[in-house]
């Protein structure tokens, strides 16, 4: 089966459908799609994607866009090993932590808003990574908050076995991290992050093993 991924080394959503099509064991082809060289904005890449994103998964003539609803098809058609907990309540909750990073956390530090507030207001590098750390601090203590009083986390955020919940939480530390963003308020979320590095899926797909890092 043909499976073609469109991806930057250095998105975290990227890097999300990396970690699950590791984890669910299937190959693909990668496209690099630079975003400092705006290749994403290219007429030629528009075409397969209307908004000019990554990531973007090709999956047997079938193309997908947004990293949680791929992760989502993903799990429904290639089912093991599972990244969807069984139970409504346990999808819920993986949902609602994927979505406080991805919905809440990401967007105001994705690199169009942080060029954004560069060009529209004169943010200096100082004051873009005040940004970027005020709002990773807003996002982080919420969800470990939510996190602790859920009380259904184990080795990883839904128990012990990984979910769509720790695949996108790794990128959003990892990237935190690149930031030096204070990180030590969050010891839930910062032995989950451990604990998610040591598996191959995570570790074999961050941003400096991708071949476009060089």
């Amino acid at each position: 089966m043909a499976r073609d991924l469109y991806t930057f080394f250095r998105s975290s959503t990227s890097y999300r459908l990396r970690i699950a099509l590791a984890c669910k064991r299937l190959d693909y082809k990668a496209h690099y799609v630079s975003l400092p060289k705006m290749e994403h904005r290219e007429s030629s890449y528009r075409a397969l994607h209307p908004q000019g994103l990554v990531p973007l998964l090709i999956d047997d003539g079938r193309s997908l866009i947004q990293s949680m609803a791929i992760i989502e098809y993903l799990d429904e058609t290639y089912p093991k090993p599972p990244l969807m907990p069984k139970d409504a309540p346990g999808r819920a909750y993986v949902r609602a932590v994927s979505q406080i990073i991805g919905c809440e956390i990401h967007p105001l530090n994705n690199v169009r808003v942080l060029k954004h507030i560069q060009t529209q207001f004169g943010a200096n590098e100082a004051a873009t990574k005040v940004w970027y750390q005020h709002w990773i601090a807003e996002g982080l203590g919420g969800l470990e908050s939510y996190v602790k009083s859920a009380g259904v986390h184990g080795q990883f955020c839904y128990g012990d076995s990984v979910t769509m919940a720790d695949i996108c939480l790794a990128p959003q530390i990892f990237n935190a991290k690149r930031f030096d963003c204070p990180l030590d308020g969050y010891p839930i979320l910062n032995a989950i992050f451990a604990r998610c590095m040591t598996l191959d899926a995570f570790s074999s797909t961050q941003p400096s093993t991708q071949p476009d890092a060089s």
